[in-house]
């Protein structure tokens, strides 16, 4: 069994937040895979299914971003799960708009969600870490994540989120190159070539060739003939 834990703050006040673009990811993988009805349970909310042989479990905690260890933690207990079997999805300021990496086990970053998921269980953990961009200043990061996205960015983020559910039954089963790669045709599809089917085409047939001008009849008239001929 695999725990996947999107992270963000609960209400609709925080929906549409950046900070909020673990849950974002969690609500369209569920949506997309038939999971069942999301529930209360581990101070926070989850819904159950199963991504080709594995079952997960989806956790969004309730506890506001800085505790979120709390309700992880209390997940991983109930359910006996090593912290291989744990995935978390989050922000990542590091990130340019629409990017994606797996990650395992290392720093928190500064990332709060991250800070204390750590500080309750270590950080031997992988991460799927969502591109949201830097507002240029770290003084700025606070209202940045806690700001909602702008109408520019849905195009981007759309997409990111149904490349991370397009590759869910491939991260499930260990495979993050294929998961990669299914984000990656979604954020950035290969080029089609430049040329138009319906372009006119250059006529390469084999033209026939043209018959050879005759050569000129020499003219064996005598002068009065020419002559008579002109006045004729």
């Amino acid at each position: 069994m695999k725990l996947w834990v999107g992270l963000g703050n609960p209400g609709m006040k925080y929906a549409g937040n950046r900070h909020n673009i673990g849950f974002m990811a969690l609500d369209r993988i569920a949506a997309d895979h038939g999971f069942g009805p999301w529930r209360k349970a581990f101070q926070g909310l989850v819904a159950e299914g199963r991504l080709g042989e594995e079952k997960v479990v989806l956790l969004k905690p309730e506890t506001f971003m800085n505790l979120s260890g709390q309700s992880v933690q209390s997940a991983v207990a109930f359910h006996k799960l090593p912290l291989a079997d744990v995935t978390v999805f989050h922000d990542e300021l590091d990130l340019a708009p629409g990017k994606a990496r797996v990650k395992t086990g290392g720093g928190h970053a500064g990332h709060n969600g991250l800070r204390s998921i750590h500080q309750h269980l270590g950080e031997a953990y992988h991460r799927i870490r969502l591109g949201i961009g830097h507002p240029g200043h770290k003084d700025a990061v606070a209202a940045y994540v806690l700001h909602d996205f702008a109408k520019a960015d849905q195009d981007w983020l759309d997409d990111l989120l149904r490349g991370i559910s397009d590759g869910a039954t491939d991260l499930a089963a260990g495979d993050t190159a294929r998961f990669m790669n299914a984000v990656a045709l979604r954020t950035a599809p290969p080029r089609s070539g430049t040329g138009r089917e319906d372009a006119p085409q250059a006529d390469t047939r084999p033209r026939p060739k043209s018959a050879p001008k005759p050569e000129p009849v020499a003219d064996t008239r005598s002068p009065l003939d020419k002559l008579i001929d002109r006045f004729r």
